[in-house]
């Protein structure tokens, strides 16, 4: 992968990411902006938005297209910097509506992507739904024992600009506005935190500075429970909504479950929620995926409600996750979802404990590319 410019344009110091999607829309820490790169060039710092511009709102393919940048200008950026859009390497159609892609990036590595429309989004108005489920790692380095994404291997953190191409992609793709972002795709996005929110941003930036326009209550951040992640976040100006993948509220079986968070003590996890809710006055939600004989007990649920419960002043609300079992990776195929009547069951009991709570249809199992399934399993 591309990591430094040649020094080829105005005595520029070789310091800067010769790949274009290193870049940030705006200051983002430690990573250089496009008004940096601008600066470089020794050019007027209304280019850096004139070549947002071009890069999300007008999607340009290469930078002979960006025609209100100087020709020279240009030149010099094609010296500095790679700019090559992702590659759809693969996209396979679920019964349900959902699609699956693999993106090739231009260093070759692949991350997957899933798109989740709104039934009826074909004759809308373009105000239906279309969510997409955004990855920010190529690959996982936690080995979830339930995850197929972390079971395949880790190839790179991807880069700001791969994190928002995977939003224009699927917006081109489907020819449709893009409403909702979630990034529970492939990876870890706390560790990546950086590249993380400086693609978060460009998708949430308005169209006018240079962004997708995607507003932040309909970004969705899903960490694992990385607690520095967690307290950075409370920090951040934009409203993003903070989900956490849960699991299990007893100690003992989220070490076993998530092995690569033994680092990370619920009691901890609990207490940066408590002072995430408190900074930012926004709840928190919680992902569990329920597995049969493993965190479905009476004992587990107590503990879920708990600890839900305690997370603000009005809880953190629960989603229940059916486990989507992978029919490619036999280690997984020892773990069973908890049937239909126990989870609604387990839901009425959150209830009843006064803990908001709904259990989330499953979407794309059949092409893989349902919560956990995602490892690059694909036809071409």
């Amino acid at each position: 992968m591309h990591t430094e410019s040649t020094d080829t344009t105005n005595g520029a110091a070789a310091d800067l990411p010769a790949d274009l999607f290193a870049y940030a829309l705006a200051g983002t820490e430690g990573i250089p902006s496009y008004a940096d790169l601008m600066d470089k060039l020794r050019q007027p710092s209304y280019r850096a938005q004139q070549l947002a511009q071009w890069l999300w709102v007008r999607a340009a393919a290469r930078y002979d297209d960006m025609t209100n940048l100087p020709a020279d200008v240009r030149t010099q950026l094609a010296q500095m910097a790679v700019f090559q859009r992702a590659v759809i390497a693969d996209v396979q159609h679920s019964r349900d509506g959902t699609r699956k892609y693999l993106l090739r990036f231009a260093d070759g590595i692949c991350a997957e992507t899933v798109a989740l429309p709104q039934r009826g989004y074909e004759t809308s108005d373009g105000s239906a739904r279309l969510t997409v489920c955004v990855s920010a790692q190529a690959g996982c380095t936690l080995a979830c024992s339930f995850c197929a994404t972390g079971r395949s291997g880790f190839s790179r953190n991807l880069l700001p600009g791969e994190i928002a191409e995977q939003v224009r992609v699927v917006a081109a793709d489907y020819g449709h506005r893009v409403s909702n972002v979630v990034v529970m795709g492939q990876g870890e996005p706390f560790l990546n935190y950086d590249a993380t929110l400086a693609g978060l941003r460009i998708i949430n930036a308005a169209n006018a500075a240079g962004g997708l326009g995607i507003g932040a209550r309909h970004i969705t951040l899903s960490t694992a429970g990385i607690i520095s992640g967690i307290k950075r976040l409370a920090a951040e100006p934009q409203q993003f909504t903070l989900a956490v993948s849960l699991h299990s509220a007893v100690q003992a079986t989220r070490d076993r479950l998530m092995p690569g968070l033994q680092g990370q003590p619920l009691a901890e996890l609990n207490a940066a929620l408590q002072a995430y809710y408190q900074q930012t006055k926004r709840r928190p939600s919680l992902e569990y995926a329920l597995i049969a004989g493993v965190n479905d007990s009476t004992a587990e649920i107590a503990a879920l409600a708990q600890f839900a419960r305690s997370c603000s002043s009005g809880g953190a609300h629960v989603n229940l996750i059916p486990l989507n079992a992978s029919a490619t990776d036999d280690a997984l195929l020892d773990l069973q979802p908890t049937n239909a009547a126990t989870a609604a069951r387990i839901a009425e009991t959150l209830r009843s404990s006064k803990v908001e709570v709904s259990i989330r249809a499953s979407r794309g199992s059949d092409i893989a590319a349902a919560c956990g399934q995602l490892a690059q399993q694909h036809t071409g």
